[in-house]
């Protein structure tokens, strides 16, 4: 009897030892973003939209993995969104935030995910902070920052003589970045900054930032602002007579979703810098087609772009290490794979945490260029991956100094 026992206790410790093995590994990843204001169509559901595409095209059960998805709105506030990320990781058990528009919110949820050694993957979020001095190991920065759109957009109308330039700027963490990333553009090119003033975010009447930009006589007006707040910068320019009376409008961050609220014959001739642009190429279209069955109507932003090829590569390194519990772990692990999808193509991501992949500068069509709905853009110029960003050994990461 006692060797019967034996056997079945052995038995038995070897069929749960092999259930498991066999058990998936659980993952939660959750879209942290803008659902209900100024950035919610560049971001919102559509980024919701393109996390789950993410999740399907890369077959969790294929990799003995289970993956859940939550959503939150953050409002544009740099508390709740912490507060939504100590909820989510210490309550929820989620492993990663991804999207994050907000530079104010993004620093925040940052210092959190770093103190819980989550992972956090900016898609949303702009400022070159990021992977500066407040670089993270278990933060990327994915889609696009302030020193691309500055050295991208700022450059090529510097160059192509807008010489002087006052900038309206959204006040917090994002605005203030690619006013100083723009304006270093600027002064190197040989422009110059003649004035600037600072915007409450979600502003809606720009009539007295407007006056003080068409006092200044600069030739350009720099739009440190994105979503609604440049929407609102242009067509209350148009009002203004802002571009009649010779003076130009250069957004600094604009996209697809904008430009689709602003109409061509408003947004026609802005000069933009991006990493995607969903008419780029076959997989680009398909992918934005399946993405369109999700949001029928629209097309798809970086961000929401960014949000998918993010979410996809953090899923293979996850397979790789086959957990997700150790975050830093899993971004160098993210680190060591090179990156490659239909939406950004090949890329890296350095030991700053800086996503790497080439950039595009785009001039938007006029009404007669445009021949179908999302015909918005001409590519004037493609920014190679090694130049798209900004050199590692400017940027004053820690985590770069610490290495040498």
């Amino acid at each position: 009897m006692r060797v019967v026992a034996g056997l079945v206790i052995a038995l038995g410790a070897l069929l749960t030892g092999a259930a498991q093995a066999q058990s998936p590994i659980p993952v939660k990843i959750g879209v942290l973003t803008d659902m209900s204001s100024l950035y919610a169509d560049d971001t919102g559901p559509g980024s919701v939209a393109a996390a789950e595409l993410a999740i399907q095209d890369f077959d969790p059960a294929a990799h003995n993995m289970k993956v859940d998805l939550v959503s939150a709105d953050h409002q544009n506030k740099a508390d709740v969104g912490a507060s939504i990320a100590r909820q989510w990781y210490d309550v929820d058990h989620v492993d990663m935030i991804v999207d994050v528009p907000n530079s104010a919110v993004a620093l925040a949820v940052s210092d959190v995910t770093r103190e819980k050694n989550k992972v956090f993957l900016v898609s949303g979020a702009a400022s070159s902070d990021l992977t500066g001095p407040k670089c993270s190991p278990n933060t990327i920065h994915w889609t696009y920052d302030t020193w691309m759109l500055a050295h991208g957009t700022g450059k090529a109308i510097v160059q192509t003589g807008g010489k002087t330039w006052f900038f309206i700027t959204a006040d917090y963490a994002f605005g203030h970045a690619l006013e100083r990333d723009t304006t270093a553009v600027v002064v190197a090119n040989g422009g110059k900054v003649v004035g600037h003033v600072n915007v409450p975010l979600n502003t809606q009447d720009f009539s007295s930032y407007l006056l003080q930009a068409q006092a200044s006589k600069a030739q350009i007006i720099g739009l440190a602002n994105a979503g609604g707040d440049t929407i609102n910068s242009i067509k209350q320019g148009a009002e203004f007579g802002i571009v009649k009376g010779g003076q130009h409008f250069a957004g600094l961050l604009v996209f697809i979703p904008d430009v689709q609220a602003l109409g061509l014959q408003a947004a026609q001739g802005l000069i933009d810098t991006e990493p995607f642009y969903w008419d780029m190429n076959a997989g680009t279209r398909a992918w934005t087609k399946r993405w369109q069955v999700k949001r029928p109507g629209k097309f798809p932003s970086e961000i929401q772009a960014g949000v998918y090829s993010a979410t996809l590569h953090y899923l293979k390194a996850v397979a790789a290490l086959k957990s997700a519990a150790d975050g830093k772990a899993v971004v160098a692990e993210m680190k060591k794979i090179p990156t490659d999808d239909p939406l950004f193509g090949k890329g890296l991501v350095r030991a700053d945490g800086r996503t790497i992949h080439p950039a595009y500068l785009f001039q938007v069509k006029s009404p007669a260029e445009s021949k179908y709905p999302g015909d918005d853009y001409i590519l004037k110029a493609t920014i190679p991956a090694d130049q798209a960003f900004r050199p590692m050994s400017e940027d004053n990461c820690p985590l770069v100094n610490a290495s040498k």
